[in-house]
């Protein structure tokens, strides 16, 4: 298990290095979508529109935060569940996305799509919602605000703790059965 900073978009070559298990800090921009936005940009795809933003070397959030409390740019962020956005993970990573971050495990179809495009998934505390947001600087809607905490903001983060589940080997941090490999040996 290594850690790493890796700065916003991502690269192929800063994908490539990470492992399941390994500890990742992430700086830069990264975009909230949940459900019904990943919908939205399929369609807009599918019909030849311009994304409201740029894929390629993306993060996705799949978070829906709470409202900012005074004087902070984004209320509690903690993540959803990953596999309600796995219909459409494999056309974004086609498309050049390289990172999502969630909770819980990922389909064949979309672990496959990592490993064919250089992507990785990486798996954020769940329950940890305002601990979480307090490494978000910033924050603003760019895309369907009709949708409230599932609009698609974007967000400046600093050092963003995260840890890699799927990485672009076909490595899953899920199906280790080494604790030591996690740090959890004694438990």
């Amino acid at each position: 298990m290594a850690e790493y900073h890796l700065q916003a978009p991502l690269t192929d070559a800063d994908v490539a290095q990470l492992r399941a298990g390994d500890v990742v800090f992430l700086s830069g921009t990264v975009y909230t979508a949940r459900d019904a936005a990943h919908k939205r940009l399929m369609d807009m795809i599918d019909n030849g529109e311009p994304l409201p933003f740029d894929l390629s070397g993306s993060v996705i959030y799949y978070v829906g935060p709470s409202p900012a409390p005074p004087g902070r740019p984004i209320g509690a962020a903690g993540p959803t569940t990953s596999y309600r956005m796995d219909t459409y993970a494999p056309r974004l990573h086609e498309l050049g996305q390289k990172a999502s971050i969630g909770k819980g495990k990922r389909s064949s179809a979309v672990k496959e799509a990592l490993v064919r495009h250089t992507g990785v998934y990486f798996g954020a505390t769940g329950g940890a919602g305002a601990l979480l947001s307090k490494c978000i600087t910033a924050a603003r809607v760019i895309a369907f605000d009709d949708l409230g905490p599932e609009a698609i903001r974007e967000l400046t983060v600093e050092n963003f703790p995260v840890l890699v589940i799927n990485d672009c080997k076909g490595g899953e941090l899920y199906a280790k059965p080494d604790l030591a490999a996690v740090g959890l040996e004694d438990a």
